[in-house]
């Protein structure tokens, strides 16, 4: 999508502060053992409160309002009867639509007690992000994104997950134009004014490759290696975007 006009800003504005607060919400009620099944509940009931509709349930038909990934899952993870344990590492991704607009976000924490290298892991990726942010300008390459997020994984000492990209978003959920996490030749689309892109890195510490679960939707790391990810939905604003989702 791309922002036309102030009403186009504000409807995607209304959806993105809807997401961040549900994801906020969300990780607020994180508790050791939950099943992800009530934490999707509470994050359900804040979108219907709101008049929004979970996108992955629209678009998708996905078996869940939002997807929670533990550990070594990179993403899509069903909500189901699955123990949130103390050490764990959460990620949550909320995406929804409301009056025809859509928003994605995602943020990973840490079920306490946290290890160390758990908690420079999401640093590292949550700094990805940032670096990524900063990349994204008007008339820049989209290559750039990956570059940014590629160069800040390597310099922490963690890898990112290829097959895992950011997109397009505000007509529906996933559009073009793929914002890959990586610095990828090709992709040389210049970023332009108004352009609705996600940027979510996938950081870490093993390989970087995962595989299709055997329920049909959740990402595993091939290795079993644990997974951070932190997303925002941003429109291309010059040399600064807006954060769509910012809390």
């Amino acid at each position: 999508m791309t922002v036309e006009n102030e009403d186009d800003l504000h409807r995607l504005m209304r959806i993105g502060q809807i997401c961040a607060q549900t994801l906020a919400h969300m990780l607020a009620h994180v508790e050791p053992g939950m099943t992800t099944a009530q934490l999707d509940a509470i994050g359900a009931a804040f979108l219907k409160r709101h008049g929004a509709r979970s996108a992955p349930i629209l678009a998708y038909r996905f078996p869940g309002h939002t997807c929670i990934s533990l550990n070594d899952e990179a993403a899509h993870g069903i909500p189901g009867e699955r123990v949130i344990r103390p050490g764990d590492v959460i990620n949550i991704d909320v995406s929804a639509e409301l009056e025809g607009f859509w928003a994605d976000t995602g943020a990973s924490a840490l079920v306490p007690p946290a290890r160390p290298e758990h908690g420079r892991l999401l640093d590292a990726t949550r700094a990805a992000r940032e670096r990524a942010i900063g990349a994204a300008r008007a008339g820049q390459p989209i290559n750039a994104i990956g570059r940014a997020v590629e160069t800040a994984a390597r310099e922490a000492g963690f890898h990112v997950i290829l097959e895992l990209t950011g997109h397009g978003v505000g007509r529906h959920i996933h559009e073009p134009p793929t914002v890959y996490n990586f610095y990828f030749r090709r992709a040389r689309q210049k970023l332009t004014d108004g352009l609705v892109i996600t940027v979510e890195p996938f950081l870490t510490p093993g390989a970087g490759r995962v595989v299709t679960a055997s329920d049909g939707w959740t990402l595993r790391t091939r290795d079993g290696a644990v997974v951070a990810q932190f997303e925002h939905t941003i429109v291309i604003d010059g040399d600064r975007p807006i954060i769509v989702t910012a809390a």
